[in-house]
């Protein structure tokens, strides 16, 4: 069963995590920067975010272009922002797409922690498992 089990619970979740960054100084001005901007494509359910410097969108309205895009399933990005699966292994393994330059990429991760801070709490408080299951 997936962790996110519909398009407007995701777009909840991401959009408030997304939030958080988009008030960060630091993280802000580190885009501003580096001149980045990124689409993030999610399935499974649907769920589209861009963020540049001074904005974030969500749904619908997300623009096609950004210096960087990065797609994959709901149940990865979960993943990803719990810590229990690493951004290399996910491109390694096919679970992350990633279309821009690398070294964007690799620019971007280290603004994002304090994403990764709030992330399981943020979950937790939507109803959102963040424990791994029982096998």
């Amino acid at each position: 069963m997936p962790v996110y089990d519909s398009t407007e619970k995701a777009n909840r979740v991401f959009g408030e995590l997304f939030e958080i960054l988009v008030g960060d100084e630091t993280f802000t001005s580190r885009l501003r920067e580096s001149g980045l901007t990124v689409r993030l494509i999610h399935n499974k359910p649907d769920c589209h975010i861009y963020v540049s410097p001074d904005e974030m969108i969500i749904g619908e309205g997300v623009p096609e272009t950004a210096t960087i895009t990065i797609k994959m399933s709901c149940d990865t990005a979960h993943k990803l922002w719990l810590g229990t699966l690493m951004m290399p292994t996910a491109v390694a393994t096919g679970k992350v797409r990633i279309r821009g330059k690398v070294a964007k990429v690799i620019e971007l991760v280290p603004i994002l922690q304090p994403a990764f801070d709030r992330y399981p709490d943020l979950a937790a408080a939507n109803g959102i498992a963040v424990e791994p299951a029982e096998v």
